[in-house]
């Protein structure tokens, strides 16, 4: 080989393995399944896309990001917006790297905000091509976004094709909440009824639960979104900002349950609405699906079917005491099966109802109702189905006699009773 010849290969080979180790660097950093763009300047993208990014300059967070294909394909970001400090904001969505477009957004603070400073609100980008946008971020300015956080816009996709039937999401788990065997009885009794999959936001929780949470995690039903709003804001611990204050309603709870239902959009079939501690029973049915088929075939037009809440409270026991069982004595927590007596329902005061959806059909919700939704509502008749919320009377002042009687839980009871003792013992609670 000659000189010349020689100089031509060792220039060669040092080109291509410059390249080959920028390419390494390069994918060991970036999912290409995710992002297919040249391997130089890629946008940083949050690493909490599924929590909270506060926006560059403001007071305002970003919490996720939706292609919205009932508009036409614009981009709707999940929001926590201060009401007062609102400046002009701006949209940059990328297609890739070199494909970026600023537009000024649309802010639409949802109206239930109950008099706190933050809350959740839709955070509008209209823009060209916007459906092959694969990240976006929040702005106070049209440029200058180097070094700020992208969201990965999810919803690309719609499908008619669901992966589940039932989705529960339960919006905030917070303080040292530790109702272990209530919260194991709800699962299971939704298990039984038919949902397929549960979600919870998660602040914090006692140490108890925590090791069942972790064994609904692992047995795949349970979908835990990690939700530190109180690293980012005061959140208020309850609904009333002049009883209770602090920044933000109840921990996020709107917030949440609204970015629940984009998020299963186009992975669930219905998405129900509820606390920890509530359940909604049908009783004329064994399991929800036969409960909304006979519904939606009844009022087609109908997309937010509404439950009546009823109370049973935890202060009055049944009788017999034949569910007191001596394995649950030392799990901390509510035993619902021990309260059947029902507070009578007051016409005159406001129902807290809760809600089952069609996800795809809902643009803005509020906890007991919709806010912006298409096609019409229902309230499901109370005997036909209704919330089983055992906790703390409302009505403390009646007796026994002046409760009804209701044992639909009990119908459950040996399958009920067989799979709590098998989560709590596979979760490390129970000794069998």
């Amino acid at each position: 080989m000659d000189k010349r010849t020689f100089k031509t290969f060792f220039a060669l080979s040092c080109t291509i393995t410059i390249i080959f180790t920028l390419i390494l660097t390069y994918t060991s950093n970036y999912s290409l399944s995710q992002y297919v763009v040249p391997f130089y300047n890629v946008p940083k993208i949050s690493e909490a896309f599924n929590s909270i990014t506060p926006i560059k300059d403001s007071e305002h967070f970003m919490v996720s990001a939706f292609i919205d294909h009932r508009l036409d394909g614009v981009i709707r970001i999940i929001s926590i917006i201060k009401r007062n400090n609102l400046q002009p904001l701006y949209c940059v969505y990328c297609i890739t790297v070199h494909d970026c477009k600023t537009v000024q957004a649309d802010v639409q603070i949802h109206s239930d905000h109950f008099g706190f400073p933050f809350h959740v609100s839709d955070v509008i980008c209209k823009g060209k091509h916007m459906e092959n946008a694969t990240h976006v971020l929040i702005s106070t300015k049209d440029s200058d976004n180097n070094n700020t956080e992208y969201l990965p816009i999810k919803n690309r996709v719609s499908t008619n094709t669901f992966k589940f039937n039932f989705t529960v999401c339960i919006s905030s788990l917070f303080g040292e909440y530790n109702n272990v065997l209530q919260f194991a009885q709800t699962m299971e009794m939704y298990k039984l009824l038919g949902v397929q999959h549960v979600v919870i936001y998660k602040t914090s929780c006692g140490p108890d639960l925590e090791k069942l949470l972790k064994h609904y995690e692992t047995e795949g039903i349970l979908e835990i979104v990690s939700w530190p709003i109180d690293k980012f804001l005061n959140p208020s611990p309850g609904w009333n900002f002049q009883e209770h204050k602090g920044d933000l309603h109840y921990y996020g709870q709107l917030v949440t349950l609204n970015e629940c239902i984009y998020r299963h959009m186009y992975q669930s079939r219905y998405v129900l609405l509820n606390d920890i501690d509530e359940i909604i029973m049908p009783y004329k049915h064994t399991n929800l699906l036969s409960l909304l088929e006979d519904l939606q075939s009844a009022h087609p037009s109908v997309n937010v079917f509404i439950f009546e809440s009823h109370i049973f409270p935890t202060t009055q026991f049944e009788d017999s005491g034949k569910f007191k069982r001596a394995e649950w004595n030392n799990i901390p927590g509510v035993n619902i099966m021990e309260h059947i007596y029902r507070e009578p329902d007051r016409k005159y005061v406001f129902n807290p109802a809760k809600m089952i959806v069609n996800p795809r059909k809902v643009k803005q919700t509020s906890v007991h109702s919709s806010l912006k939704y298409y096609g019409d509502i229902y309230h499901v008749k109370f005997d036909v189905s209704r919330m089983v919320h055992v906790r703390e009377p409302m009505q403390a002042n009646l007796t026994k006699d002046q409760l009804f009687v209701d044992k639909r839980v009990w119908d459950f009871e040996q399958k009920l009773i067989q799979n709590v003792d098998q989560a709590l013992k596979l979760s490390g609670l129970l000794q069998m």
